[in-house]
């Protein structure tokens, strides 16, 4: 067994928008049904900076360790975990403790389960050295696969595969991702492209050549592009056979419902700040769309879509930072000046 030492380096926000404090605390022991795994990276997620500024107060506690997005290695092992050993890698995701007995559970959506604890929400989460976590819950990362790369996967990347599949867009068939060039978007174009589909990137034309070198087949120019739905429609002849909205924004979640073809699917997946939208039901009933909510995914999809990663099909684009700069992170994030995946390298 590995000796520890008694305490671990964490960031910590007492309360909400507050300071974010790294302090020195209680490494967590397992559990007989659990697993202690060292965080060697954390992905730092949009949904972290909400969490943070406390945009999501009711699903959320403080005091809090935040993060939900980690990778590393098992330290020790319960008593009564079989399926893991010392040594392993595991992905920390932020759905866990699941029932699976409800019905969402039992039909594959566990992500659904009224009796998930969620870390970096309601538990503390992967900005700490140190985790433990139920065995059944972990995610198993191939021995070979970058564990860098793989700590976004867990949220960001098992995110938008899962919105990607509920798009119903099938090989050959255009798809749009509004927010293309930002850290769920740049994986977005990835996946979409190795499932067959052709890619509209929307987002601010800075990011144009981002979005274009990781396989969008067109780049829209969100904000200055006079007639964007206007625009689509003439690139998609037609329409977009799907739309996976990642914007934090609320016209271009409005605008998806004009560009989108009969029968087509929208996918809503970014939290925006006033998430309320206008809908005209006439032309949405008459055209037959369909509107789905969609968050992260179950275990299965979290295995398809590291399996991607793991293939060298999908890359990351990654940045590294300190845990002592995600303060600054969420700043570029509320500027929009993200454009890769930050991941917080704990490994030292």
């Amino acid at each position: 067994m590995v000796r520890l030492p008694e305490t671990q380096r964490a960031l910590i926000f007492d309360q909400y928008n507050g300071p974010l404090e790294i302090r020195n605390i209680p490494i967590p022991e397992p559990k007989d049904d659990e697993i202690l795994v060292r965080i060697l990276y954390s992905g730092i997620c949009h949904t972290d900076l909400h969490v943070w500024l406390g945009e999501m107060e009711s699903m959320t506690t403080a005091p809090l360790v935040g993060g939900h997005e980690g990778a590393g290695e098992v330290i020790e092992v319960g008593a009564k975990v079989r399926d893991w050993k010392v040594g392993d890698r595991a992905g920390i995701k932020l759905f866990n403790n699941h029932c699976l007995s409800c019905e969402p559970c039992k039909n594959g959506y566990e992500q659904n389960c009224k009796a998930s604890q969620n870390y970096g929400f309601t538990r503390g989460g992967t900005f700490q050295e140190y985790l433990v976590i139920r065995a059944i819950d972990a995610a198993k990362i191939p021995s070979h696969t970058n564990l860098a790369e793989a700590a976004p996967i867990m949220c960001a990347g098992v995110t938008v595969y899962k919105a990607l599949k509920q798009s119903e867009v099938k090989p050959g068939q255009t798809v749009v991702l509004t927010g293309a060039g930002g850290g769920l978007g740049s994986l977005g174009i990835q996946f979409a492209k190795a499932m067959g589909m052709r890619v509209v990137a929307i987002d601010n034309k800075i990011k144009k050549d981002h979005c274009l070198e990781l396989g969008a087949e067109w780049f829209v120019d969100g904000f200055d592009t006079e007639n964007v739905i206007k625009t689509v429609i003439e690139l998609t002849d037609g329409g977009a056979h799907g739309v996976v909205n990642l914007a934090s924004a609320k016209k271009p979640m409005e605008q998806t419902f004009e560009y989108v073809r009969e029968n087509g699917v929208i996918v809503f997946v970014g939290l925006p700040k006033d998430s309320k939208i206008t809908l005209d039901t006439s032309p949405f009933i008459f055209r037959g769309l369909t509107l789905k909510g969609s968050i992260v995914g179950n275990r299965a999809d979290v295995d398809e879509a590291m399996d991607f990663v793991a293939r060298g099909i999908v890359k990351v684009p990654l940045e590294k930072v300190k845990l002592e700069e995600v303060a600054e992170v969420y700043q570029r994030m509320l500027d929009g000046k993200i454009n890769s995946r930050c991941v917080v390298d704990l490994s030292f």
